[in-house]
């Protein structure tokens, strides 16, 4: 599998780019906010890429950013959500917007995105909320089993944090970063300070350090 793709970039088209890596060149799909950030013709590029194979076609689609390439990964894994629909959504808002969304049940930012009807947009809500709450139970077993090692210092607790750190949290779960890895990034962080999206933005630079 592909992880990433670098490269000259070779052409710009309306739903894909061309990459040359040692004269070979790559066509790769990506939103159409993803190619007006990727940079210019001769530019030496990189996007992170998700490979599809199926019986009557072979895809590359690529992102700007790891959080991208993780959101298109969950949408895909919502059932109805097609590979276009998921690129349709990268480019009407971003990994952190996206997130606030889910964890907030806000159905009107994800019926602005083409494609996207209320019914969908609550499937969408739904079944990544699920996905959430099934990754929080396996925690507290992996937690309970460790109850007696120690553990570091936090500066707050899941069960008390104010409700904009909790969405926040939520939030970078649904980018698929792990509970204990955000609460650790979130100390570095004047949380009483922030609003939740800023606590996500600044939260997911901390994470890809």
């Amino acid at each position: 599998m592909l992880a990433y793709i670098r490269g000259k970039l070779e052409a710009k088209m309306t739903e894909y780019v061309v990459i040359d890596v040692g004269g070979l060149g790559y066509k790769v799909f990506m939103s159409e906010a993803g190619i007006e950030n990727l940079g210019n013709i001769g530019d030496t590029v990189k996007v992170h890429t998700y490979y599809r194979v199926r019986e009557d076609d072979i895809s590359i689609f690529g992102f700007n950013t790891q959080e991208e390439l993780k959101m298109f990964e969950l949408l895909l894994g919502v059932s109805g959500v097609g590979a276009r629909t998921a690129l349709a959504m990268l480019a009407t808002c971003t990994p952190s917007e996206f997130a606030l969304a889910v964890v907030s049940e806000d159905v009107k930012v994800l019926t602005e995105i083409p494609g996207i009807g209320p019914k969908s947009a609550k499937r969408i809500i739904l079944e990544l909320k699920d996905k959430i709450k099934k990754e929080q139970a396996v925690e507290e077993i992996k937690e309970q089993i460790n109850k007696n090692e120690k553990q570091n210092s936090r500066i707050f607790d899941i069960a008390e944090v104010k409700e904009k750190v909790s969405e926040a949290i939520q939030a970078l779960q649904v980018l698929g970063y792990n509970k204990k890895e955000i609460e650790k990034a979130f100390e570095k962080l004047d949380v009483k300070e922030l609003s939740t999206e800023e606590l996500i933005k600044k939260g997911l630079n901390l994470l890809n350090r």
